[in-house]
């Protein structure tokens, strides 16, 4: 094809308006501007993107006659489409070949009937100048075999969905297969994600997870088309991206009959849960500071971010603390955390930290965590240690206290067994603090397990990952004492008995 024919080819969204002509559609103001941003964006030198928009917004309808513009653009081009499963992305290709039996700009590009095998549900080849192996497009399962592959364009519809992002394992499997993408797709091809968030550790998210590991986001380098269902202006006015089908009243409905978290990751798309966390990390306080240890006139004085430490708990969840490597599973963490109250009412979770061991190392396995607690209870002046003796924990409190006097740490061992379930525990120790707003945490447990842990964790057993820093954290909790707001003594009023003598009962001695 000469480069002059190639010029005289529609833009997209030219391609697009014609579709709906043809199918008495009108085309909405949202999807002009899809059509007109993807149209840049392959003319122009980033190929890489990602197209957010809310849930009805039509944009899977917009993503099929994109690849089937890309077919008219260039009928050597081989397309991939990835979906969460084959039944998704087979749809897509069913899509993109009656866009091109019908488009009158592609119809040219169905083959004869004596070619027809190569018109099949999953996956289709269209009159092309080049004698390829691959066919022009494929249908494939996140899950699906696609080694050996080779892409120009590769469409990732759908792929984060509640059963591939619903847990770490889950998700950490998701990005390793998309990962792939890298080995399939050619020099210069174009690499298009489509899709909502389902979790806040959304492949979509804009912003690194620090506390999973991550350094930058999954999707770093793309460029970001996100179609919210409406808008807010500095005012607060809501500007609705298609108002002739989603008004104020129709919304409304929707956020009711789905619930808030829900309609923010799918309507609004910001990366949240969509089941409604127990535990709300909104309403857990974040605070910076070190502690500060003195002596005065003879007493000791612990004070954080200047407000007086009135107490301090340490609880010890043991376990074998494996590296993940190593096959470690969810629920092995071993866990230790220290919590101050102060003088003001609050409580401030200081430090948690998640022990890990050096199979190189001479000490055993135990000797090394208890080693690492020592020097934990020196660092943060604590007086003693509260150790769950359930499970493994049964040996460790004689190991620590040899562990302490080699370390010269003057803190006591406690043993702890907890008899009750761990989702009760959890439960009561946060309920309440969390809504009073009387829990802050240091800004280094931000960046740890932790939060994951808090923002995902539900009662009943929902959540499959790792809770053992929860666990560690609600131990600590439930060893601080609870403290009586003080209240001056208020004023005696007038006694209203009057001033008549006591008389005291028959046998009284007064």
């Amino acid at each position: 094809m000469t480069a002059g024919a190639e010029r005289k080819k529609k833009g997209f969204f030219a391609f697009v308006h014609d579709w709906n002509k043809l199918s008495d559609l009108v085309t909405p103001r949202h999807h002009r501007k899809i059509a007109l941003w993807l149209e840049g964006q392959c003319a122009g030198g980033d190929r890489r993107m990602l197209l957010m928009a809310f849930r009805g917004a039509g944009k899977s309808s917009l993503v099929g006659l994109f690849a089937a513009w890309m077919l008219y653009q260039d009928p050597n081009r081989r397309l991939l489409v990835l979906a969460a499963d084959m039944k998704l992305a087979k749809k897509m290709v069913r899509n993109v070949k009656r866009i091109i039996e019908r488009h009158p700009d592609t119809k040219h590009l169905k083959p004869p009937a004596k070619e027809r095998d190569q018109w099949a549900a999953d996956q289709f080849t269209v009159v092309r100048p080049q004698e390829l192996r691959d066919s022009s497009m494929v249908a494939a399962g996140i899950g699906g075999n696609i080694t050996g592959s080779r892409a120009d364009v590769v469409i990732c519809d759908d792929v984060e969905v509640p059963r591939t992002s619903g847990s770490p394992g889950k998700r950490a499997d998701l990005r390793d297969k998309l990962a792939e993408i890298e080995y399939l797709l050619v020099p210069g091809g174009v690499q298009l994600y489509v899709g909502t968030p389902h979790s806040y550790y959304s492949i979509y998210a804009d912003e690194p997870r620090t506390e999973v590991g991550e350094m930058r986001p999954f999707l770093d380098g793309f460029a970001r088309l996100v179609l919210p269902v409406y808008t807010e202006g500095p005012d607060g006015r809501r500007v609705y991206a298609w108002p002739r089908r989603y008004d104020e009243a129709h919304v409304n409905r929707i956020r009711k009959a789905t619930g808030p978290n829900k309609f923010t990751s799918q309507m609004l798309l910001r990366p949240v849960n969509d089941a409604e966390g127990f535990l709300d990390l909104g309403r857990l306080g974040r605070y910076d500071g070190a502690l500060e240890y003195r002596e005065s006139m003879g007493r000791a004085v612990l004070t954080l971010n200047g407000v007086r430490m009135a107490s301090a708990s340490c609880w010890w969840d043991p376990a074998f603390a494996r590296p993940a490597a190593e096959g470690g599973k969810p629920g092995d963490s071993s866990v230790v955390a220290a919590v101050f109250g102060g003088v003001d009412g609050r409580f401030y979770l200081h430090r948690v930290l998640y022990l890990a061991v050096d199979p190189g190392d001479p000490d055993t396995e135990a000797e090394q965590q208890c080693a690492q607690v020592a020097r934990f209870l020196e660092a943060h002046h604590l007086p003693s240690v509260h150790v769950e003796t359930n499970g493994i924990g049964r040996f460790l409190p004689g190991l620590l206290r040899k562990a302490l006097d080699k370390a010269k740490v003057g803190a006591s061992v406690v043993e702890q067994s907890s008899r009750r379930t761990k989702a009760v525990r959890i439960q009561e120790a946060f309920d309440a603090l969390l809504a009073g707003e009387r829990l802050l945490a240091h800004a280094s447990v931000w960046d740890t397990p932790f939060v994951r842990e808090m923002r995902e964790w539900s009662p009943d057993g929902r959540y499959k990952g790792r809770d053992d820093g929860l666990d560690a954290v609600a131990g600590a909790l439930s060893c601080e004492p609870f403290r009586f707001e003080r209240s001056s003594t208020p004023e005696r009023r007038p006694d209203w008995r009057g001033t008549a003598p006591v008389v005291a009962p028959a046998g009284w001695d007064l």
